[in-house]
């Protein structure tokens, strides 16, 4: 033990203690990328999501003067028709998407009118109706 001469220099003082910082668990940036993430999955239409009212809509707006019912008035053999989809090798939503956005024969194209997404609805439509 220690004997003190009572002088303040020779008192025993506590160390002081060392406050460390407090730390947050809620970082801002982290929750603004978390919700951002949110908002990219969940608000946005999945690219594979396809909207088969709207295929139909389409469908009846652009398509239907020449394939009411699933048929075909210019090229009376070229129906809408699992049968004649698979004979000339278009049952295949890519192979319809092709011939949508391209045309062929007597068929025009429909790149330039319609957008990725509507063609993609009505390819989808075509195929799960014939």
């Amino acid at each position: 033990p220690r004997q003190s001469s009572g002088s303040v220099a020779e008192t025993d003082v506590a160390p002081a203690l060392v406050q460390k910082p407090v730390t947050s668990s809620f970082c801002p940036l982290a929750f603004g990328a978390a919700v951002g993430l949110l908002v990219a999955v969940f608000g946005a239409r999945p690219a594979m999501a396809v909207d088969l009212e709207n295929g139909e809509s389409i469908f009846t707006g652009n398509c239907a003067a020449c394939h009411a019912g699933g048929n075909n008035t210019v090229v009376t053999e070229k129906k809408l028709k699992k049968e004649a989809l698979v004979t000339y090798g278009k049952y295949d939503v890519g192979a319809i998407i092709k011939q949508v956005t391209n045309g062929n024969g007597s068929m025009p194209a429909f790149g330039d009118k319609l957008g990725p997404d509507d063609i993609e609805d009505v390819a989808n439509w075509v195929y799960n109706k014939a």
